[in-house]
C-alpha cells in the first residue's frame, strides 16, 4: 500500500476541488448569481471550505486533527448543499444545475 504525502493524492480531495470548480462555473454562468452578489460568494466560500479543511487537516501531521478538519469540511458541505436548496427554492435557473 502506497503512503500518500501530499494533500493532492488524496481522492476526497480532488473530488472537493472538482466540486468546487463546479459550483463557481454555476455561479459565473447564472443570472442570478451574477446579481447576487452575498449568495453568489457565500456559495463559493463554502465550497472552497471543503477542500481548504481537508488539505490543512492534512498538513497538521496528525490523525486526530485531521479528523477533526474533516468533520469542519463535512459541515461545509452540508453548508454548500443547504445553499443550493436555497437556489432551488429562490428558483434560481433550474437548468444550471
Amino acid at each position: 500500500m502506497a503512503t500518500i504525502t501530499r494533500f493532492e493524492e488524496l481522492e476526497i480531495w480532488k473530488e472537493a476541488r472538482e466540486l468546487s470548480k463546479e459550483i463557481f462555473l454555476i455561479t459565473l454562468n447564472n443570472n442570478e448569481f451574477k446579481n447576487d452578489f452575498r449568495f453568489r460568494d457565500q456559495i463559493r466560500a463554502s465550497s472552497g471550505s471543503i477542500m481548504d479543511n481537508i488539505a490543512e487537516g492534512f498538513e497538521r501531521n496528525g490523525n486526530l486533527e485531521f479528523r477533526q478538519f474533516l468533520s469542519v469540511a463535512k459541515g461545509s458541505a452540508g453548508e454548500m448543499r443547504s445553499q443550493l436548496y436555497r437556489a432551488l427554492d429562490f428558483l434560481y435557473n433550474e437548468r444550471s444545475f
